[in-house]
Parts: C-alpha cells; sequence; structure tokens
C-alpha cells in the first residue's frame, strides 16, 4: 500500500518536458488528463510544419490544452499577440505556467468554451488542433464565431485526424465559402478556410 501511494504523489507531479518547435526549444509543463502530457503531438507537429504566421499577427488558440500551440505560435509573431481559450481550468492553468516558463510577454489564456469569453476581439488568425469527438453541433458554433471574429481576410487553420477531413471540407465550404488542404499526413490533416467578406 506505501508502494502505491509513492506512485500517487509522483504521479500528481508535473510533468514537464522539452522539445523542439516552431524552430525554438520550449519546456512544458503539464498534467495526467490534459491532452497529450508527455510530448507534442503528432497533429501539432504536422501544424506547425505547415503554417504560415506573420511576425505582427493577433492569434487565437481555440482549445488551448496546455499551450503548446499558443506559446509556438507567441514564438513565431513576436511583434503580434496569442490569445489561448480552453474550457477546462487545468488547462488554462498550465498554459498560463508554459507562458511563464519559456518567457513568452505577448501572449495570455482565458476560462472559455470557445469564443464565449472573447468580446470584440478581432484576430488574423485561428489556429485548433480539433478533437476528434467535436460534434457537428460544436463544430459549427466555433466555425460561425471565428468567422465572426476574423479580420477580413483572416484564416482559420485546424488539424484533424484524417477520418474528419471531408467533414471538415464540408464545413468550412458551408461557413467560410472556400476550404484548402495544406497537408495531409498519415494520420491528420491540415486544413485552412479564409475570411473573404
Amino acid at each position: 500500500m506505501k508502494y502505491k501511494r509513492e506512485w500517487i504523489a509522483e504521479l500528481k507531479k508535473d510533468i514537464v518536458f522539452q522539445t523542439r518547435l516552431a524552430g525554438h526549444d520550449l519546456v512544458f509543463h503539464s498534467t495526467w488528463g490534459l491532452f497529450s502530457p508527455r510530448s507534442i503531438d503528432e497533429g501539432t507537429a504536422l501544424l506547425f510544419r505547415h503554417l504560415q504566421v506573420k511576425s505582427d499577427d493577433h492569434i487565437f488558440d481555440l482549445g488551448c490544452g496546455y499551450g503548446a500551440i499558443g506559446v509556438g505560435l507567441a514564438k513565431l509573431a513576436p511583434q503580434g499577440t496569442v490569445l489561448m481559450a480552453d474550457k477546462d481550468y487545468v488547462a488554462v492553468e498550465y498554459a498560463n505556467k508554459n507562458i511563464a516558463a519559456n518567457g513568452i510577454v505577448n501572449a495570455e489564456t482565458i476560462l472559455s468554451n470557445g469564443f464565449s469569453e472573447v468580446g470584440k476581439r478581432k484576430f488574423d488568425l485561428v489556429v485548433s488542433n480539433i478533437p476528434a469527438k467535436v460534434g457537428r453541433e460544436l463544430l459549427s458554433i466555433f466555425l460561425y464565431d471565428a468567422l465572426d471574429h476574423l479580420n477580413p481576410g483572416g484564416r482559420i487553420v485546424v488539424v484533424t485526424i484524417n477520418g474528419l477531413r471531408q467533414f471538415m471540407k464540408r464545413n468550412f465550404n458551408e461557413v467560410f465559402g472556400n476550404y484548402k488542404k495544406l497537408k495531409q499526413g498519415k494520420n491528420y490533416t491540415v486544413s485552412q478556410a479564409v475570411k473573404t467578406k
């Protein structure tokens, strides 16, 4: 029983790992219960290999988890800003911890169900690693909210499992009137839509 308790105590400690993302050496703190807690997942890695970011972009990281995408984006847009949001308060806590751990000064994290707490802020880029079980209803809310919060010419770029590729294509075309597949890997697809009006 004592060994079991010691093991549980170890499990409660932060998971800390170092990685290279977006051309930068970064450190991340995470915990069990958050998505991909021990390393950058395959989808996020693919996203960064095919995502173009301007140095002054204002960016929204939708469903940020512990902040891997948002921290990487903040490094790529040093003259811009990154707003990260997650509906899980533990994710928000760790995303803020990772902003501090990597010396990021142009990013913040808020507790928000999608765009619900964003207010009237506008963005040049919305990025998300869409969960496999997002559901049509919630995805529709996210996409229409993204459309409302993007500046003209702004983009939404998402990474999904390949099984959602056609689903994303239909929904991007329905909401934005356009769709572009940036890259399809073995397991994941990176897709983009542009706000044209």
